[in-house]
């Protein structure tokens, strides 16, 4: 990721999408003038936790292990545009990070990327320069400070004396004032005082100030605000919950792990899906059915998607498809169903890392490495076809807090084509009276509603009303589509369309 697209660096470029213009600050003060209302202030009353870190002396800084492994996540995700949620687990592992430690560099690194947004709008009001002109490095370190000030626990003086420890440890001294100066401005309030100060009021700009209160890209904003019908306030319900951490949802592959054996183990049912179960504590990996690939880590909405494919009713059922099976978590639950009723799924995938992992995930079906836009198989060829297409993952962004920095508007029409061509084969892969499952890990209409109707418009398939498939889920839409939510469902934003082939 570039240093300068994230998180509301770009700021012109995030204010032409709706976020209001740079040089005005909202509460009618300019920067200057809010820096001097905020001298006068104390600072806001911090309630309980321990301060990892300490009171920084006048000799060395702290080295504090928790903080420099978020921190290095950080660097990491935007000078290599690693992936937070795989390489957290790698560095607290490597350097023997467990325990309360563990968890606060997860919460500082995962809750710091999800607000960015938020904390550049408010950093930008406590300095004399705008985020994007200050050293990625430094302005890393000051984000996680103005985490620790605002939504944690953690007493106001022992965030600033150890983000200033960790500054003078990883950036040098000089540039340690500076974050110093900026730590006590954010101090001076609440998170509840910055929002009206750094956010447009509501009712005259929406998109903004749900895109700066709730630290997401205005594009996103605007986009998930229209799949929900323009209802501003569920909106914000929405990015609300994409900003919460979500649960650990598993899957009992049937025929070889029982839900018993997850609830044994520690876990607690699913709501909706009879497989799955949430892991409120604890490590996956540890439980034994995972690590035997009789269960898995899987979204509820993940499972329920895949489970409404085998319950459409079909004459002859023996030949399923995956056709973008990688990393297996749908081909695994297809497979066991698949082979309790007789039937052998194919799974293909274009990458052969993510094929192989649909391998894994697999015990009877075949897995190869293939393009779904040029298939290996001949027409008609299958009973029941699964696209999880390609899609920017607007769906998942509470799975990944740095997702939402990553994505860019402009990627849509070359998503939307691919997924166009993709569902385009499934129909021909499936047979007349066979069934094809479209579904993408996000509820943009121009990757969904759309894509379903351009492919459907030549009367060769007939749209089933998923919901139906689902009696068990509340709150899906309004048909023939099913639509979940994290905030409804406490699942990802996942979308099913159910089309059989005339």
């Amino acid at each position: 990721m570039n240093s300068d697209n994230r998180g509301g660096r770009n700021r012109s470029e995030q204010n032409r999408a709706g976020g209001g213009p740079a040089g005005q600050r909202r509460g009618g003060q300019d920067r200057a003038g809010q820096d001097r209302a905020g001298q006068g202030r104390g600072g806001p009353q911090r309630r309980g936790g321990a301060g990892q870190g300490g009171r920084r002396g006048p000799g060395k800084p702290v080295r504090d292990e928790a903080r420099n492994a978020a921190y290095d996540l950080m660097r990491a995700v935007d000078e290599r545009d690693a992936y937070a949620n795989l390489l957290m687990p790698t560095l607290l592992r490597q350097r023997k990070i467990g325990g309360r430690d563990a968890a606060l560099a997860t919460e500082l690194a995962y809750g710091t990327l999800r607000g960015l947004g938020t904390y550049d709008e408010i950093i930008a009001m406590c300095s004399d320069r705008p985020p994007e002109e200050v050293d990625p490095p430094l302005l890393d370190a000051i984000r996680l400070g103005v985490h620790q000030l605002l939504r944690t626990r953690i007493p106001a003086h022992a965030a600033v004396s150890a983000t200033i420890d960790l500054v003078r440890l990883r950036v040098g001294s000089g540039p340690s004032r500076y974050a110093n100066a900026v730590l006590r401005k954010v101090a001076t309030r609440t998170m509840e005082e910055w929002l009206p100060i750094v956010a447009p009021p509501r009712e005259d700009d929406p998109v903004g100030n749900l895109a700066v209160s709730y630290s997401h890209p205005a594009w996103i904003v605007a986009a998930l605000r229209d799949a929900l019908g323009g209802d501003v306030e569920e909106t914000a319900a929405l990015l609300a919950a994409d900003n919460d951490r979500p649960r650990v949802a598993l899957v009992a592959r049937p025929g070889r792990c029982s839900l018993d054996e997850l609830v044994a183990a520690g876990a607690e049912p699913a709501a909706y899906s009879p497989y799955g179960a949430y892991l409120r504590e604890g490590d996956p990996g540890a439980i034994q059915a995972i690590g035997e690939a009789r269960a898995a880590v899987q979204d509820e909405a993940s499972q329920l998607v895949a489970l409404a494919l085998t319950r459409v009713p079909l004459e002859g059922d023996a030949r399923w498809l995956d056709m973008c099976a990688g990393p297996g978590g749908k081909a695994g639950l297809l497979d066991a169903v698949a082979t309790q009723r007789g039937a052998r799924l194919l799974g293909a995938d274009v990458q052969y890392h993510r094929a192989r992992l649909a391998w894994q995930a697999t015990a009877e079906a075949k897995i190869v490495v293939a393009d779904g836009t040029e298939p290996a198989w001949r027409p008609g060829a299958f009973d029941r076809v699964m696209l999880d297409a390609p899609c920017t993952g607007l769906g998942a962004l509470r799975r990944r807090p740095e997702a939402r920095w990553r994505r860019d508007p402009r990627s849509i029409p070359e998503l939307t084509a691919l997924q166009r061509r993709l569902l385009g084969v499934a129909l021909d892969a499936v047979r007349p009276g066979g069934v094809v499952a479209y579904v993408t890990c996000s509820p943009h209409l121009a990757e969904t509603r759309a894509v379903v109707g351009d492919l459907t418009g030549d009367g060769r398939a007939e749209i089933l009303d998923a919901r139906e498939y689902l009696p068990e889920v509340p709150g899906l839409g309004d048909g023939p589509y099913a639509q979940f939510w994290p905030h409804r469902h406490g699942t990802d934003a996942m979308f099913l369309a159910l089309l059989r082939r005339r």
